[in-house]
């Protein structure tokens, strides 16, 4: 188990080096999580809330395994990542294998309602709902019912101030929001209809208790 504490930088550089998706799909929303992004969301839920080593840890819509393979890296029991693409689960496999830490991760093709158990740590980055209606509070949801602390990055609200709707949303479902991050996310040029180089926006990491 690790118990040294784990720079930043070398966490985000081990991330950095993972594969993006081949073929992302505009309709599944499938932005891989930028590595600065990723590090400093797994370094706050392990140092700071203590949510990452020797526990065990589910990233819904894992993607390339970003999230779930950091937190192998900084010392979980398990890291299981749940996508519904097939694709992505391959490309996490693979991931997983060049930073050694295929033992450590498990990965499960299947809809995140297909999901059942009892998990230490959630941790997501789910769809904003842009372009799949609800697809957030679908995830979030979820993430409430599995884990004892949630740790889900949602696109900020209007006035710049995290969204009302959310958190009646985690209230109304027994979550305690224990605090909100605001984070910058910065997503590349990717499909046809983007008309930026990069895009660069507010999100907010909400931190929920269950």
């Amino acid at each position: 188990m690790q118990r040294r504490m784990v720079r930043k930088l070398t966490l985000e550089r081990l991330l950095d080096q993972l594969e993006p998706h081949p073929s992302p799909k505009p309709d599944l929303e499938q932005y891989t999580i930028p590595a600065n992004l990723a590090a400093e969301i797994l370094y706050l839920a392990a140092y700071t809330y203590n949510s990452i080593t020797g526990k065990t840890v589910l990233d819904l819509g894992c993607g390339t395994g970003r999230l779930a393979i950091g937190a192998a890296f900084l010392g979980a029991k398990q890291a299981i990542g749940v996508d519904i693409d097939v694709t992505a689960i391959q490309m996490a496999k693979k991931n997983s294998e060049k930073t050694r830490l295929k033992k450590k991760t498990q990965w499960i093709i299947t809809e995140i309602n297909a999901i059942k158990g009892n998990f230490d740590t959630v941790l997501q980055n789910p769809p904003f709902g842009v372009q799949a209606r609800k697809a957030d509070t679908k995830f979030l949801a979820k993430a409430l019912e599995l884990g004892k602390i949630v740790f889900s990055l949602h696109k900020r609200g209007v006035d710049n101030k995290p969204s009302p709707f959310l958190i009646k949303f985690i209230n109304a479902r027994g979550g305690t929001i224990k605090t909100v991050y605001p984070m910058k996310m910065v997503i590349p040029y990717m499909f046809k209809f983007h008309r930026k180089r990069k895009h660069e926006f507010l999100v907010d990491l909400y931190v929920i208790e269950k």
